[in-house]
């Protein structure tokens, strides 16, 4: 028995022993500053200076290999020169996680635990890193984004700072900077260099070494030769590579591959005209954004622009501010004063109502989505578009969920009305009120008939209980104005469709319109687009993005 309790605490031990290795072999780090100059040479290519400050964390491991991802796979490994506080770095090779990177073997001279280090890296010779300026054709566009690390790696704030050298010969007049990150200042500080070349450069003391980050010139062609601009193939705008294109020619031959292409482009084109909300509104910050309205959410989930402008005709409706006179086509009496305390969107939508020809008040319409996406878009500033949209999803299905598990038809229909906004954030919201309301009488809200101007106020009787106890008489009074269930349901979805049909008209072309303004086809680049590699994820066209995993 003695030999067994020193088995079992001896293999205790052992575990113990090998767990703690293997909390040991993590990487935790913080990336306390970040400088990098980015050097736009007069042949086009691409030259990068990197120096990264780290402070390693205790009880982790060493960091003993860095991963720098370049902008794409045109660079050469001999290029490439590194050092960790002025020890040379000998070990450099393609990484193996990060695409389009290399890694950087510290060796001797890894980070230890709790201490610090700065690690310097230099490139030249990138190629294929600029494109035509969909804006002016005579300038190239050059965008850039910085190496960064994987979030569960790095902790804390960074401060980043990005200098842009651009091609020499260019004069201060003739360059231009594009739109800066959020969070950043809203342009860099220009000066000169040492070779008197123009810079821009991009400083964020509370930046963090988690996030990408974009910058973005363009400067005349006339700086570089014509044949550095990079003209993207068809299958890397439509963002098909080699593998899947051998897969799709041996599968289904040469017709179906053309096909195929002609309808990738037709379909990603009316993707894009759907996709209203702008780039700045996706970049992931930290926690959820609270206290938005349904009509909101709606806008951040990017539901269809006809289902938003629903949702607040039965805002607006509900609210008393006005009534349908006619469904088709769709007119309101709008009340007189309107209320102050409705919501500028509300007000928007009322007095685009106010246009007796329907072209003007389309546009009105679509003026008014433009301001709630860029109302949005501010309320969303430094919180996560990812966290906010589940979080509001949660909410939809929760009210669904109260509306669901109503004992009567009464408490149904009042819950229904109650959060009526946030279930209609749901994409099946037409089939899901008709699953509710299959059967059985819906109780319909108080204003209604200012939404249906051939509701009459049908009643039924039902019966009824006195306060305090049971009734055993089965006698009956007259109750809320009822509908039957399906035909509540009918009503409601009839109504949106007829939205979309009466006022908004094609609901692609109206979309377009607003898209066009809030979310454009990139300015700066060209109609292509590039990837980094690893963890990096490039949306725009023309990028030359460095992107980086971060440790092993």
């Amino acid at each position: 028995m003695k030999k067994l309790l020193i088995a079992i605490l001896f293999l205790a031990i052992l575990a113990l022993g090998i767990h703690a290795s293997a909390l040991a072999q993590t990487y935790y780090f913080s990336l306390d500053q970040e400088i990098v100059n980015v050097y736009w040479q007069d042949d086009g290519t691409l030259a990068l200076e990197y120096a990264l400050f780290f402070t390693n964390g205790t009880g982790v491991s060493p960091i003993d290999f860095v991963d720098v991802g370049m902008p794409n796979k045109n660079y050469s490994l001999s290029n490439v020169s590194a050092d960790v506080d002025g020890h040379p770095i000998t070990d450099i090779q393609s990484s193996p996680y990060v695409d389009n990177g290399v890694a950087l073997g510290l060796g001797g001279n890894a980070i230890q635990p709790g201490r610090s280090g700065r690690v310097r890296v230099t490139v030249s010779g990138i190629r294929d890193v600029l494109y035509t300026d969909s804006t002016d054709s005579a300038y190239a566009s050059a965008v850039f984004s910085p190496s960064w690390f994987g979030s569960e790696y790095v902790y804390g704030s960074s401060e980043i700072t990005i200098t842009y050298h651009l091609p020499p010969g260019v004069t201060p007049n003739e360059p231009r900077w594009h739109a800066s990150p959020s969070g950043w200042p809203e342009q860099p500080q220009t000066g000169k260099d040492n070779q008197e070349r123009i810079t821009y450069t991009w400083r964020n003391p509370n930046a963090n070494g988690y996030t990408q980050y974009k910058f973005g010139a363009s400067f005349p062609k006339s700086y570089i030769p014509e044949s550095a601009i990079y003209a993207p193939g068809l299958l890397e705008r439509l963002g098909i590579d080699e593998d899947t294109l051998f897969s799709l020619m041996c599968c289904s031959g040469f017709g179906l591959f053309f096909f195929f292409l002609s309808w990738v482009g037709v379909r990603s084109s009316k993707k894009r005209k759907m996709k209203y909300l702008p780039p700045k509104i996706r970049i992931e910050g930290h926690g959820i954004k609270r206290g938005l309205t349904a009509v909101e959410a709606a806008i951040l989930m990017e539901h269809p622009a006809d289902k938003i402008l629903t949702m607040i005709l039965f805002a607006v409706l509900k609210k008393g501010a006005a009534s349908v006179i006619s469904r088709d086509p769709l007119k309101l009496d709008i009340q007189h004063p309107v209320d102050e305390n409705l919501r500028a969107y509300e007000k928007s939508f009322l007095e685009a109502f106010r246009e007796s020809k329907s072209a003007q008040r389309r546009k009105k319409l679509q003026d008014l989505m433009i301001d709630l996406i860029k109302s949005v878009s501010t309320k969303m500033k430094g919180f996560s578009h990812k966290e906010s949209v589940a979080y509001y999803k949660h909410i939809m299905q929760k009210a669904w969920q109260q509306i669901e598990q109503a004992d009567t038809p009464e408490v149904r229909s009042e819950r229904y009305d109650e959060h009526m906004g946030w279930t209609m954030l749901d994409k099946d919201f037409d089939q899901r009120t008709q699953d509710v309301f299959r059967s059985g009488p819906v109780f319909v809200p108080m204003w209604w008939n200012r939404y249906d101007p051939t509701w009459s106020g049908k009643t039924i009787s039902r019966p009824v209980a006195t306060s305090g106890a049971p009734t055993g008489s089965g006698r009956s009074v007259p109750s809320m104005p009822s509908l039957p269930g399906g035909e509540f349901a009918a009503s409601v979805a009839t109504g949106m469709q007829g939205f979309a049909s009466n006022v908004v008209g094609n609901v692609t072309d109206f979309t377009n319109t607003i898209t066009n303004k809030t979310n454009p086809v990139p300015k700066s680049t060209s109609s292509g687009s590039r990837s980094g590699g690893g963890s990096c994820a490039c949306a725009c066209a023309g990028c030359a993005c460095a992107c980086a995993g971060g440790g092993r």
